[in-house]
């Protein structure tokens, strides 16, 4: 970057201490994740320079000989990893893409049902604080208090009782499987459209670790980043009788022009998706997640749903008598990156919840496996139960630096 360096000095200062942080932290956000050097390159190409409002084809811009083969790539090489009759690549980010589905299938005020947000869902799937929430009659369904799981019975009764246009399948808080034929099956029920948003769990779903919502929805939306390790950005896969209502919606109904750089570097996300080395990078994240799990438990820590089954945990801290914004942040100051979250049922307000959210993704991509899950997991522990050592706190941090040396992330170097 010397020529960043020499342009703006200020940004590429900020850029390297963004680089340090990311080398000698241990992220556990479960939404980040490190992506690869050429993911990275093709993110940063001169592709950034083209515009191209419309499809592949279909642009109206010329010169797009070029970009209209890196658009097409990136959608073959999409659906033949996820089993999808049609896939958009286009949508800026998973929040948009979420709502060009509402705009393709639904008009203001039309009833949508998806995952309660204090219980895992996203912002998107009908919060009153989001554009789903209130351009549209959200309803919401609940875990159950005893199990904080899914409970599928009350899903089907509120969705004949509101009957739903949309029924909304996925989650950003849920360490377990969801059944996607039993929502399947309620859709149908009720009539509904089912669309699912694999956006956290979508690398696991292209490495054989979980079950694909593909063949069950109508509509699958996703990120691109998350644990599917390509650039910040979304697609819509969905079967081909809603192709041109899903085209229509990303463009022209809520966006210009695609990101194609971002394009290019999902078609690379993609390729290396499709790997045996991918594969064994997704069992070994929801391995990671179980480790982790059970090691926090031996510690007396409280785990929604008593485990994962996927990459992330959410973790109840009420017990340790510390708040999980707190916690999160004297977690960072020891070199331990989480984000605190809301449990479901939770007696505290959101900017204060009771809980946090972790994630394997990003450590598992640095090559961590069981032994550094387990290390992860005291030091976790060290933390919470000493929040107020800041000797200790100082200790840690650096051992974490140096222990983070002998992990070199995808697409960084040792600082």
């Amino acid at each position: 970057m010397e020529q960043l360096r020499s342009t703006d000095r200020e940004i590429y200062e900020l850029i390297k201490l963004e680089e340090k942080r990311q080398f000698d932290k241990i992220r556990l956000i479960a939404s980040e994740n490190y992506v690869s050097s050429a993911v990275l390159q093709a993110t940063g190409s001169v592709l950034t320079n083209k515009y191209s409002e419309g499809y592949a084809g279909k642009r109206y811009y010329e010169g797009q000989q070029v970009i209209d083969q890196v658009e097409r790539l990136a959608i073959e090489r999409a659906k033949d990893l996820f089993g999808a009759e049609h896939v958009n690549v286009q949508p800026y980010s998973g929040s948009p893409a979420n709502v060009a589905v509402y705009f393709a299938f639904l008009n203001p005020g039309d009833t949508i049902l998806g995952m309660a947000l204090p219980h895992g869902g996203h912002l998107t799937h009908g919060a009153k604080v989001s554009i789903s929430g209130k351009y549209f009659n959200a309803h919401s369904y609940s875990l159950s208090r005893e199990t904080g799981l899914i409970d599928y019975e009350e899903i089907r009764a509120k969705a004949l009782a509101c009957r739903p246009k949309i029924i909304i399948a996925g989650h950003s808080a849920y360490p377990r499987i969801i059944d996607f034929e039993r929502f399947r099956a309620i859709a149908d029920e009720c009539g509904a459209l089912l669309m699912a948003d694999m956006a956290h769990f979508a690398g696991l779903v292209a490495g054989g670790a979980h079950p694909s919502p593909v063949d069950s929805a109508d509509v699958v939306t996703t990120t691109t980043h998350k644990s599917l390790r390509g650039p910040r950005g979304a697609m819509i896969l969905c079967k081909e009788r809603y192709a041109a209502a899903i085209d229509k919606a990303v463009f022209p109904g809520i966006q210009g022009g695609p990101h194609n750089n971002s394009t290019a570097a999902m078609a690379v996300a993609f390729k290396e998706a499709a790997t045996d080395e991918f594969k064994h990078y997704a069992s070994q994240v929801v391995e990671n997640s179980r480790i982790l799990a059970e090691t926090l438990i031996g510690h007396g820590f409280t785990l929604i749903t008593g485990g994962s089954d996927n990459h992330l945990l959410l973790v109840d801290l009420t017990s340790k008598d510390i708040g999980g914004k707190p916690a999160a942040q004297t977690l960072d100051r020891a070199g331990i990156v989480v984000n605190y979250n809301a449990v479901p049922f939770d007696p505290r307000k959101p900017t204060d919840p009771s809980g946090i959210r972790i994630g394997t993704a990003a450590v598992t991509s640095r090559g961590f496996q069981e032994k550094e899950m387990r290390q992860v997991g005291e030091w976790i522990n060290a933390v919470i139960s000493e929040p107020q050592n800041d000797h200790l706190i100082s200790e840690i941090a650096e051992d974490i630096a140096v222990f983070c040396r002998d992990f070199p992330p995808p697409g960084l170097t040792l600082p």
